[in-house]
C-alpha cells in the first residue's frame, strides 16, 4: 500500500483559536475541515512543505523555528496510508486569506469536535486541546 505524507499545522492566534479550513468542492472530502497543510514533495521536508504550502494557500509566511512539532496522525484509507505530522504555530506574516476556494474558520480548541474533519484527523483534536 502506498504511504503519503503529508503534513498539517495547528496555526494558533493570539487568542488561542486554532484555524480550519474547509475542503474545496473537486476535492476528495470535498467539505470536511481540516488543518492547513498539504503533501510533502520528494525531497521536501514537512517543514519546508508547509512553508510553501501555507504561502500557497493561505498567503502568509512563516519559518522553520516557528514550527513546533506536536503530535502525528497515521490512518489507512481504502488505497492509501496517509502519516501526517501535526504542527503548531503561533507566529507568521500576514493575514490568512482562503487563495484555493476554501473556506476558513477560527475555532476555539474545545469547538473542534464540532467541526467534521477527515478521519485521520479526528485523533489530533483531543491532543491538540489538551496542548492548549
Amino acid at each position: 500500500m502506498k504511504i503519503l505524507l503529508v503534513a498539517a499545522v495547528a496555526l494558533i492566534d493570539a487568542d488561542g483559536r486554532v484555524l480550519l479550513a474547509q475542503r474545496p468542492e473537486g476535492k476528495s472530502l470535498a467539505g470536511l475541515w481540516e488543518f492547513p497543510g498539504g503533501k510533502v514533495d520528494p525531497g521536501e521536508t514537512p517543514e519546508l512543505a508547509l512553508i510553501r504550502e501555507l504561502q500557497e494557500e493561505l498567503g502568509i509566511n512563516t519559518w522553520s523555528s516557528c514550527l513546533a512539532p506536536l503530535t502525528f496522525a497515521s490512518h489507512t484509507y481504502d488505497d492509501f496510508h496517509l502519516l501526517m505530522p501535526l504542527y503548531a504555530c503561533r507566529r507568521w506574516e500576514g493575514i490568512p486569506q482562503p487563495r484555493e476556494g476554501q473556506k476558513l474558520a477560527w475555532v476555539r480548541a474545545g469547538d473542534l469536535g464540532n467541526y467534521e474533519m477527515p478521519p485521520a484527523d479526528v485523533p489530533l483534536i483531543p491532543i491538540l486541546r489538551q496542548w492548549l
